[in-house]
């Protein structure tokens, strides 16, 4: 599935409202993330593959509400009401002209899911609210909520490290080792509000309280809460459950409040079958893309001679080169290979030179390296990926020498004309692959 283009719709005060759909079919689904812009969501490869999953059960609605992302701003001292947040969900429906959806909403955008289903259940098929709440701060009737000094705490702290990634760590726990998902993310807060905008977002949300409303839900919903979630504990998702009629409670394992980082798929299939009414059959998402394996020569070796301490100093120093040479070419790290790694491309070409450079940057570390390229169709099985392509790839690397760079012969044909030159090495039988194949060392 391509990634769908930004459109505007109008609502009744005349306000630019971006949107995107992606997917057909008769089912619609509006998902309500928190924290995103619907112009930089798809630069994640975790979000886009929950995006692209939706999209398989229905037509998938995402849009920006007004004050948000790529919308049409809002005025610092007037944040929009939540009736005019409900007419944004209006105004985007009747722009793609759908009478009916099944909301998805995430964090404080539940209070929106929540209102529009209680005020206008005719337009809504199911609710399904992530980590959401009916009010974020404690009450003598609602001990769930969050004292007030935490809050605040919580509120200066993000404002403080707005754009920079930083909030990583409180917001997906599991993702905050991984440097490319923490620039991504600070980017993703650029585009979504200003510091101040984020500042009044949160003391506006600090005055929510739908609590009153839960009866008046009368439309089948499903609460999916971590267990384990600090910014949006589970007690939130068992007093909605409890207060909202005939309404499914399911947690999931996990600390992240992030819904598309750790174990996104079980929290999707839970989503589907809940608006299908059937267990997901799941395919893999399968794409085209250059994988890169690294292996680092004689490590064995070298961890026998520097000792563990210095050992594990130059493997920092090895992963930091690495890591910045990715970034040059736009390689996404999959996972490590024990002293190596393995990184996928959307462009041969880059990736071979991603490789060369990796090759002579560790260098002066007194190491070597060796690569192995390949492209081919891969399966993304969350963080990971699968496949024969990546099976090809690794046997491939094993054929090169210390310091070479080795490729099959598809990436060859891929990037003809772009001045990079190899040497044929011959066919060879690869362990577990069909046939025999052709690879070429990169000069």
């Amino acid at each position: 599935m391509k990634t769908p283009e930004t459109r505007y719709a109008k609502n009744d005060d005349g306000l630019s409202i971006a949107y995107q759909t992606l997917g057909e079919g008769s089912t619609d689904i509006i998902l309500l993330p928190t924290y995103t812009c619907v112009d930089v969501m798809w630069e994640e490869p975790s979000l886009a593959h929950v995006l692209r999953r939706l999209a398989r059960i229905g037509r998938l609605i995402c849009f920006d509400v007004t004050g948000i992302g790529a919308s049409d701003p809002a005025p610092l001292d007037a944040f929009p009401t939540s009736e005019a947040f409900m007419e944004d969900t209006r105004a985007v429906l009747d722009a793609v002209g759908s009478t009916t959806a099944h909301l998805v909403c995430h964090g404080g955008s539940g209070f929106l899911g929540m209102l529009f289903a209680a005020t206008y259940g005719e337009r809504t098929n199911t609710l399904t609210l992530l980590q959401s709440f009916a009010r974020l701060l404690r009450a003598e009737d609602y001990p769930c909520g969050a004292p007030s000094h935490v809050f605040e705490g919580f509120k200066d702290l993000t404002a403080q490290r707005w754009g920079t990634g930083a909030n990583v760590d409180l917001l997906a726990p599991s993702k905050a080792g991984d440097d490319t998902f923490c620039r991504w993310w600070g980017r993703s807060e650029r585009a979504f509000q200003s510091p101040a905008q984020r500042e009044a977002n949160l003391r506006w949300f600090a005055k929510l309280d739908v609590r009153s409303i839960l009866p008046a839900i009368r439309v089948p919903t499903l609460v999916l809460h971590r267990e384990d979630d600090r910014v949006s504990p589970p007690d939130y998702g068992r007093y909605l459950a409890d207060h909202i009629p005939d309404a499914q409670l399911v947690t999931v394992p996990g600390t992240d409040n992030m819904f598309f980082t750790q174990g996104a798929d079980e929290i999707v299939d839970h989503i589907e079958e809940f608006i299908t009414g059937a267990p997901p059959v799941r395919e893999p998402d399968r794409v085209l893309a250059t994988v890169l394996f690294t292996d680092f020569v004689d490590s064995t070796g070298h961890a026998a001679r520097l000792g563990d301490k210095k050992w594990r100093q130059l493997l920092d120093r090895h992963d930091t080169l690495v890591a910045r040479e990715l970034e040059r070419h736009r390689g996404r790290k999959v996972n490590p290979t024990g002293d190596g790694i393995l990184a996928t491309f959307d462009g041969p070409a880059r990736a071979v030179r991603c490789a060369q450079s990796i090759v002579e940057s560790v260098k002066p570390l007194g190491i070597e390296v060796r690569a192995g390229l390949h492209t081919g169709e891969v399966e993304l099985r969350g963080e990971d990926i699968g496949g024969i392509a990546v099976h090809i790839g690794q046997r491939v690397s094993a054929l090169a020498a210390p310091g070479e760079v080795v490729v099959s012969s598809t990436v060859v044909d891929l990037v003809a004309g772009s001045g990079l030159a190899f040497e044929d090495r011959g066919e060879h039988e690869l362990k577990g692959v069909p046939r025999r194949w052709r690879v070429y060392v990169v000069r």
